[in-house]
């Protein structure tokens, strides 16, 4: 197998880990708490977006004086407790794993807790094929840019040389800001015709991704 690039840089939520519907249904138990219409899947996928504080107030969420963090608060206490509900992608381990045998690096990228992601990545036996693991240092998904500069400098690697795979418009702006090129698949927290109005590369599946990095 070839490819152009050195390295991929894996976002983690929605990319290789399904946990889509699972957030979904969270934050409607939430909206539900706070005598506010649930939201449909697909108005999930419309709506979510970073910063998170803007995606709770798009849903009428009350964010100011301190609800942003209480409400934050409460979510990842449900997360959780039921992430082990959700599973990785269908054929998301058979491509790292097929990454790996041909010698292209890869790391994870996240706005997922650090603390919290190391062992999820062992549970799922991802660990062994990453060379960075990078993730943040709160709950509230703010700081992926900063995060990320940093690990493309601890890698050396140098614009186009890599590849950041995410399902949200927010990895496209990490990846610009980083200097890697950006795929993003249509099977997370943001919805293919969403993703596709951007103007860049999308694709649906993990086989598809492998048509286009292994080339």
């Amino acid at each position: 197998m070839q490819s152009k690039y050195k390295h991929i840089i894996w976002d983690w939520n929605g990319t290789l880990f399904n946990d889509a519907e699972l957030c979904w249904q969270i934050i409607n138990e939430i909206i539900i708490e706070n005598n506010l219409p649930e939201v449909s899947f697909e108005k999930y996928l419309e709506v979510f977006t970073f910063p998170v504080k803007d995606y709770y107030a798009a849903l009428g969420l009350p964010v100011e004086n301190g609800e942003f963090e209480r409400l934050g608060k409460i979510f990842i206490e449900r997360y959780e407790e039921r992430k082990f509900d959700a599973e990785l992608h269908d054929g998301a381990i058979d491509f790292v794993k097929k990454i790996n045998r041909c010698g292209i690096g890869q790391s994870v990228l996240s706005a997922y807790s650090l603390d919290k992601l190391i062992p999820i990545l062992k549970h799922f036996d991802l660990l062994p094929f990453m060379e960075e693991v990078t993730g943040l240092d709160n709950i509230y998904a703010h700081g992926k840019i900063e995060i990320g500069k940093k690990l493309t400098e601890k890698l050396g690697l140098q614009r186009g040389e890599a590849v950041m795979i995410g399902d949200t418009l927010h990895d496209a702006e990490v990846a610009t800001e980083i200097g890697a090129d950006i795929i993003l698949i249509a099977n997370g927290h943001q919805s293919e015709e969403r993703l596709r109005k951007s103007g860049l590369h999308v694709v649906k599946s993990y086989s598809e991704l492998e048509e286009i990095i292994c080339r």
